[in-house]
């Protein structure tokens, strides 16, 4: 998994992962719901001229992070958890 990140992270200058809302979904479960912003290193595409709504669920016991899914697109997160607004 960390070479994955590794591999997706190196692709970009100055990506950033700000977390702009929680949403505690039951006692195991946490919702993030997140936006991307940086450059393509190689292309200099701006991550804001694609999608950069994301979210992230966290499942966590034991206070640990015991699974993650990423969401590259909040509103599938939103309807794949039934949250749908």
């Amino acid at each position: 998994m960390a070479e994955a990140w590794r591999g997706l992270l190196s692709a970009w200058k100055d990506l950033r992962v700000l977390a702009e809302e929680y949403r505690e979904l039951d006692d195991e479960r946490v919702l993030v719901l997140d936006r991307f912003s940086g450059q393509g290193r190689a292309s200099g595409l701006d991550v804001g001229e694609i999608r950069t709504e994301g979210a992230q669920m966290f499942q966590i016991r034991g206070g640990k992070v015991i699974k993650n899914v990423a969401y590259a697109d909040r509103d599938h997160a939103l309807a794949d958890l039934g949250l749908e607004e």
